[in-house]
């Protein structure tokens, strides 16, 4: 008889243009070749109302959004996606890669929104049942490179994309300061790095964390 491996819950963070949808693929991918199950999703979305719920926070057109309405929404789409897929995902023993979890809320809301970083995780805590990934991997990147990232090939921003660097930095220094509060639940890299050398130090990372999980299992 065999005892099922448990899941992995692996978050994606970083400013907007850091390369997080890119690096998940990657590890996806190279995840997949080694036989891993894996459930690739994103925030805001991963369920049909959180990509409802997307729509209405980021994409513009729908009138002004204040800061508390802003954070609710992000909250309501994690709940969500927490207890629809992310939650059941991993009691399947699956690997869960998430483009943004509640650290975004926490920097974006919190920090740029000036909401308070403690009063948006109590929210995004109580939200999602206290579901905590095993590894948030925050790619740092400069506001002014993340725009230029953004914009490049006439690339166009979102409400929160364009919103100015000022904003942005604010989240930059949250995200910071996040990971120096709990470093060993991190893996921080400067986002300027190459494409395949990122890919390289999250898979080492992530294969390590998995190793340590499965002795786990008897």
């Amino acid at each position: 008889m065999t005892t099922q491996k448990p899941g992995l819950f692996i978050a994606f963070e970083g400013g907007d243009g850091a390369g997080k949808s890119t690096q998940a693929a990657r590890l996806a991918e190279a995840l997949a070749d080694r036989g891993l199950t894996v459930l690739r999703t994103r925030e805001p979305g991963g369920t049909p109302i959180g990509e409802k719920l997307r729509s209405l926070v980021l994409d513009h057109g729908h009138g002004h959004i204040d800061a508390r309405t802003e954070a609710l929404i992000f909250a309501a789409s994690r709940a969500a996606h927490a207890e629809q897929v992310i939650r059941p995902a991993l009691l399947r023993g699956e690997t869960v890669l998430t483009d943004r979890y509640i650290d975004s809320s926490v920097a974006y809301q919190g920090a740029g929104r000036d909401l308070g970083t403690e009063a948006v995780r109590s929210l995004n805590e109580w939200a999602t049942g206290m579901l905590a990934p095993d590894l948030t991997v925050l790619l740092d990147v400069d506001p002014s490179d993340g725009r230029r990232r953004r914009t490049a090939n006439d690339g166009l921003e979102d409400r929160l994309e364009s919103e100015a660097d000022e904003f942005h930095t604010r989240i930059r220094e949250a995200f910071l300061e996040l990971a120096a509060s709990r470093p060993d639940q991190y893996l921080v890299l400067p986002a300027g790095l190459p494409i395949d050398t990122l890919a390289e130090q999250i898979l080492a990372r992530v294969l390590a964390l998995r190793a340590a999980r499965d002795t786990l299992v008897p």
